[in-house]
């Protein structure tokens, strides 16, 4: 019997290698992909920022030209280019989660049927390419008489002559934010309602006899600590949903840059440097300076709902 013991010990250790190769078997194609087409080109962007690069001749490097650039001779980018990406992010990235979250909540009140249907409406224009979407706001944002909103203002007697919406400086950086907020219901908007009707009911009953005398205490006592890991793949979708919905502007005025720079923001920028002017080192310093943004504001997300284990 001591000898059979003994065996059986030996060979664990064997077959523990043997699940732990195929697992590495199975990962190796996600990883793969993860260097060529995350690692790699981050570690390249990181390079070139700090290169004169034209495309044409071999790297050239200039240390951190590049970034003084960025601050000291680009006045674009501090005058027009951050604000607009500022006040463009702060509205579409919280102002999109939290609608997001209490669209997700009130459907979660109504019956599994109604709830489908409205979920599905709301979802709709995520799954909507950019290009499809903007067709439809362009004829609605249209500078004529054909325009919708044109139009109707005229017969309303609002305005005498139409507006030229996309090209104008007041309104584009508005009107960005609006198309992209009535896209951003995508798979956090899920996620979040998923979370939500998965929360053990039984917790709420007992939260009313410990005391909790409205919704509102429900949502904050109960609710939103019961779904933390969906609330934190939320934030990071609205995140990356922010930036990655830049090219909006674009699509819209049919120009990039935008026409005075209304609606142009960092990605824009970036693009415009990149495939433009064809400065590919300073595009890749913009490019880094987006990322460590975007990590910044990820970080900030995972302090707020990440585990504390």
């Amino acid at each position: 019997m001591a000898s059979l013991t003994l065996r059986s010990k030996r060979k664990k250790p064997r077959a523990t290698n043997n699940r732990n190769k195929v697992a590495y078997l199975f990962i190796f194609p996600y990883a793969l992909m993860f260097m060529i087409f995350i690692v790699i080109p981050v570690i390249m962007a990181i390079f070139l920022s700090f290169t004169y690069f034209d495309t044409v001749r071999a790297p050239e490097w200039v240390g951190f030209q590049n970034y003084i650039d960025l601050l000291t001779d680009d006045p674009i980018f501090m005058q027009k280019v951050l604000p607009n990406t500022l006040k463009y992010a702060i509205i579409v990235g919280p102002g999109g989660y939290i609608l997001s979250f209490l669209l997700a909540w009130v459907l979660a009140q109504l019956t599994p049927k109604i709830r489908t249907i409205f979920a599905l409406i709301i979802y709709s224009p995520s799954l909507t390419s950019g290009i499809t979407m903007t067709v439809l706001w362009r004829v609605i944002f249209a500078g004529d008489n054909a325009g919708y909103l044109n139009s109707l203002l005229i017969k309303l007697g609002l305005i005498v002559e139409p507006i030229v919406f996309l090209q104008s400086q007041e309104f584009l950086l508005s009107i960005m934010i609006l198309v992209t907020l009535w896209s951003s219901m995508g798979v956090g908007f899920l996620a979040i309602l998923a979370g939500i009707l998965n929360v053990n009911q039984e917790m709420y009953e007992a939260a009313y006899i410990d005391g909790i005398k409205n919704k509102f205490q429900e949502v904050i006592y109960i609710t939103i600590p019961s779904i933390k890991p969906q609330m934190l793949f939320g934030a990071v979708m609205a995140i990356v949903g922010t930036f990655a919905s830049a090219g909006v502007g674009v699509a819209l005025s049919g120009s990039n840059p935008t026409p005075q720079y209304a609606g142009q923001l960092i990605v824009n920028h970036i693009e415009y440097y990149g495939f433009n002017k064809y400065l590919m080192g300073y595009a890749a310093a913009l490019s880094v300076v987006l990322l460590l943004g975007i990590y910044g504001l990820s970080r900030f997300a995972y302090k707020l709902f990440g585990s504390k284990d």
